[in-house]
């Protein structure tokens, strides 16, 4: 039994693999309609998600299958003192497949231990987001073609944003890949991902802290929000929070073929008068959210399609 919590328990090929199923499911959905018939899929989120949790319940009924759980800790029996193993022991007596979003790292890795189920990490804390890494994947595979020769800018919140520590981890596997890292010196990206990963690995990378310094270099611009819910200090995220927005006159001094993505939500980091601009990404990198959940929905289910 396979389990997903680290977007590098999948190998180069696994992953090819993958994303080239849900390339087939975006085309012919029809032909994946009644493929999990029968099946239930539990959505245990012990902290609050619209576009994760939903997503994924849209990949199971897009995948004829049915959907239970519960959208925080509060109507759950988490409330009650009960664990993350024994709930998960219990979810397994109900359900085919769980995916667990949880506030405290490796709380969904404690319950896969114990599961009898396919577990699928759907966040922990500021750790992993591994199917959200699988969703950017996805849309620059999709997007640009490509995976490798790649110069991406990562923007925003690199300090407590697992989406960017999961993307990091999840590209530098492929060939000339280049990242600027561009970010408040208060919210740089975590010495152990400049050194463990980035430097260990030798892949180029440049910090910055102005956005309009990165446009022209970049393929892909990732956005991130500054999350209000990893600081301890409302004073520093009120500081921070307004500290890069992306507009129609910074997105002039960018390439016409590079592509905007963020992981949502949104709060002002990327002003509405984008939405319309070509290379606004980021609504389609939520609908490839649904098809790239259908594709790893099917093969941790083990599910064949002919």
């Amino acid at each position: 039994m396979q389990h997903l919590m680290s977007p590098l328990d999948l190998s180069v090929e696994e992953l090819d693999k993958l994303l080239t199923l849900a390339n087939d499911i975006e085309k012919h959905p029809q032909k994946y309609a009644h493929a999990c018939e029968g099946k239930k899929l539990a959505t245990c989120f012990y902290e609050p998600s619209t576009r994760t949790r939903l997503s994924f319940e849209a990949a199971m009924l897009n995948l004829g299958g049915n959907v239970l759980g519960f959208s925080s800790a509060d109507s759950s029996s988490a409330s009650k003192g009960e664990s993350v193993s024994d709930t998960i022991r219990v979810i397994s007596c109900y359900a085919d497949i769980c995916a667990m979003r949880h506030p405290k790292e490796g709380a969904p890795l404690v319950a896969s231990q114990r599961s009898g189920i396919p577990v699928i990490n759907a966040g922990d804390g500021g750790h992993q987001h591994p199917t959200q890494t699988l969703t950017d994947l996805l849309t620059i595979r999709s997007l640009k073609g490509r995976l490798d020769h790649l110069t991406i800018g990562l923007c925003g919140d690199l300090k407590f944003g697992r989406t960017v520590h999961s993307l990091i981890h999840a590209l530098i596997r492929y060939p000339h890949i280049k990242f600027i890292l561009i970010s408040p010196e208060e919210l740089r990206v975590p010495s152990y991902i400049r050194e463990d990963v980035l430097e260990k690995n030798h892949v180029p990378f440049q910090e910055v802290e102005r956005l309009e310094d990165a446009m022209a270099d970049l393929d892909i611009l990732y956005m991130t929000r500054v999350q209000r819910e990893r600081f301890f200090n409302e004073d520093d995220y009120v500081r921070m929070k307004d500290f890069y927005i992306l507009n129609k006159k910074k997105m002039a001094l960018a390439r016409e073929d590079m592509i905007v993505m963020h992981p949502l939500p949104r709060v002002n980091e990327i002003s509405v008068d984008v939405d319309d601009d070509p290379r606004a990404a980021y609504f389609k990198q939520a609908q490839y959210g649904v098809y790239v959940r259908m594709a790893l929905i099917l093969t941790l289910l083990e599910v064949t399609v002919c």
